[in-house]
């Protein structure tokens, strides 16, 4: 299930040359606050996955809802 909405969300990604000196920015704009920059579109793309595994295992140790995307979703099932 991870995987997959990884996936999917990567897919979403949208990058932007900024310049010589800043490289690439990139992000997911359904999910807010996941952006990375570098300086390749490779490094870039590669960061911005690092970000977004860490949103999600943030989002699920504060038992977050996720936006679905692609129709992927990540539940959470609380564990009596």
């Amino acid at each position: 299930m991870l995987t997959r909405y990884i996936e999917a969300a990567m897919k979403h990604a949208r990058y932007k040359w900024l310049s010589r000196e800043d490289g690439y920015y990139s992000e997911i704009p359904e999910l807010p606050g996941v952006w990375a920059t570098g300086s390749t579109e490779q490094a870039c793309a590669e960061e911005l996955q690092e970000v977004l595994e860490d949103w999600i295992s943030l989002g699920l140790a504060l038992q977050h809802e996720f936006p679905t995307i692609d129709g992927v979703t990540i539940d959470i099932h609380a564990v009596a």
